[in-house]
């Protein structure tokens, strides 16, 4: 592995390396997660992960620091991938398509071992909850060109918060899949999309409608209210 010229390897994250430092990193990686996968976080060992990538032991602490930072900067290289928001013409069809994208990558055990360690890690490590914040602050800020095409459309009032409709989005599916361990299934993503498209067309993730609308609806109340009889 090759380091700066004070001798010391710069933190996870601060470069994007090529040739051989990006294919040890991306071993290494590969590494992380297939310990994630098969003996989850609590279960994953430096010594696993040299193993399994073929890099020293030695070199992964001095250029990852450790476990955490391991696990740390395989989601951030996680985050490097070209995965792209769906753009089916529709805010309706747009969201469906991403709740159920959702609940397609955690359907699947094997598939979702991986990403569901990642999530568990993050409860037990402040540098993996950071890592797990930045990743998905990463991913919804991608997703956010999806309430931009609607309101360009006319389909979703100017001034929506696109992050809180993507969000809105995969709250629920969260929910049953991490807190009440229920499953979820395509009509439960369909419903959660319709849910947000409601909200989102009565101006719900609009802040200033919503304040117009419940001042509106306080003068309404106001003007038909019968006058207070003076005492």
């Amino acid at each position: 592995m090759s380091e700066n010229a004070e001798g010391a390897a710069p933190p996870p994250g601060t470069r994007r390396p090529g040739g051989r430092t990006a294919r040890t990193r991306a071993a290494v990686r590969d590494a992380v997660l297939t310990g994630l996968a098969e003996h989850g976080y609590p279960g994953l060992t430096v010594e696993y992960v040299a193993e399994r990538s073929g890099v020293h032991k030695t070199t992964l602490y001095r250029r990852w620091g450790g476990l955490e930072g391991l696990v740390a900067d395989a989601l951030d290289l996680a985050g490097e991938d070209t995965w792209a928001p769906p753009d089916t013409g529709s805010l309706d069809g747009d969201l469906r398509t991403l709740a159920r994208e959702v609940r397609e990558a955690f359907g699947d055990p094997a598939a979702a071992a991986a990403p569901t360690a990642f999530i568990a890690a993050a409860f037990q490590s402040e540098r993996a909850a950071d890592a797990l914040r930045a990743f998905y602050t990463e991913r919804f800020g991608r997703c956010e060109a999806v309430v931009e095409r609607a309101v360009a459309r006319g389909e979703a009032p100017a001034g929506t918060d696109a992050g809180a409709v993507v969000r809105a989005v995969s709250a629920p599916l969260f929910l049953r899949l991490f807190v009440t361990r229920e499953p979820v299934d395509t009509a439960l993503a369909d419903q959660s999309a319709a849910a947000v498209v409601a909200a989102v067309r009565a101006g719900a993730f609009t802040p200033a409608t919503g304040a117009g609308t419940a001042g509106a609806a306080t003068e309404a109340r106001t003007a038909t209210a019968p006058p207070r009889t003076p005492r």
